[in-house]
């Protein structure tokens, strides 16, 4: 039979901090079966960081379940911090947190920004990766940059004026800079209620439908402030990829065995991207749920990558 809810609740069975420079400290934990197969989750945003259901994927009898908060996320320290904080980065980091857990190789499962990066690391350090599963293709590339910040009005137009309303009429022409500029302000009198307008804009457009408990967990101040901050900042920089990278170097990743969950109505990730990077990699498994949206807890996605984890047990 097939499985389609989560695993129960567990804790971690170790966890570490890992001192990346003389700025950024990575907060990591590891749960399951500490000889099992090791898969590691790779939250979104960038700058979500990581929730304890998160762990709930995965079958804790037979995975090695890794889960970290990427730098400026979440229990990472320090907050929201942008300096030294690029996809280059973000790569070298997972990388280190591999070699400092001594995995040989393993499952990469990521989501939304947490595909980006799954894709930009595999594509980095293909020998390292036994299996991907991807959720909410997003590639971050200029037009989805775009659709994010003036497209989404055209499914949640009352949402986005909230989110164009908090600027000052004069600077909704631009809101990404405009956005930015407050966010990097280090006055948490600037800086929290501007954070606070763009993370409940995206927990807002994320689900197929409502879900108060969603829009309040983006509305906290340690998610709103490491993901509006950190996204900005990728988003004002490209991700520090050139434009289109990660479709031209699906080349390298081509015969990893691959699961893209791509739900029919995401508004945040449109299923356009990860139509376009199926068609770039055919051998993936490509998996349209049709009653879901961006949000990984929802029925239909849940399901599908509880059942990706599944099939990924016979991996060699």
């Amino acid at each position: 039979m097939t499985r389609e809810e989560l695993f129960p609740a567990i804790d971690p069975y170790d966890s570490g901090r890992l001192e990346l420079d003389a700025r950024h400290s990575m907060a990591w934990e590891t749960c399951g079966n500490p000889q099992g197969a090791p898969v590691v989750f790779l939250h979104g945003g960038p700058g979500a960081g990581c929730a304890p259901e998160q762990r709930r994927f995965f079958d804790p009898a037979h995975y090695r379940i890794v889960l970290y908060d990427q730098r400026g996320a979440g229990a990472s320290s320090p907050l929201g911090e942008l300096t030294d904080n690029t996809t280059p980065h973000l790569i070298a980091d997972l990388e280190r947190l591999r070699r400092h857990l001594g995995i040989e190789r393993w499952l990469v499962f990521g989501g939304s920004w947490g595909s980006t990066l799954a894709l930009a690391y595999a594509q980095a350090h293909p020998a390292a990766v036994r299996g991907l599963i991807l959720r909410g293709i997003f590639l971050c590339r200029r037009s989805e940059i775009d659709w994010f910040l003036y497209g989404m009005r055209t499914f949640f137009p009352e949402v986005w004026e909230s989110f164009a309303g908090f600027l000052p009429e004069a600077e909704r022409g631009d809101l990404l800079v405009n956005y930015h500029r407050r966010l990097i302000d280090p006055d948490p009198a600037v800086h929290m209620p501007a954070a606070k307008a763009w993370s409940t804009y995206e927990g807002a457009c994320s689900t197929l439908t409502p879900s108060p408990e969603t829009v309040a967990a983006f509305g906290r101040d340690t998610m709103a402030l490491g993901l509006a901050r950190i996204e900005a900042h990728y988003f004002m920089n490209r991700i520090f990829l050139p434009e289109g990278a990660l479709l031209a170097g699906v080349e390298r990743i081509r015969r990893i065995p691959a699961v893209i969950v791509q739900g029919r109505y995401d508004v945040v990730c449109p299923i356009v991207t990860a139509d376009q990077l199926h068609e770039a990699w055919p051998e993936a498994d490509y998996r349209v749920i049709p009653d879901a949206g961006h949000s990984a807890m929802e029925p239909g996605i849940r399901a599908a990558l509880v059942a990706a984890t599944e099939r990924f047990k016979s991996l060699a």
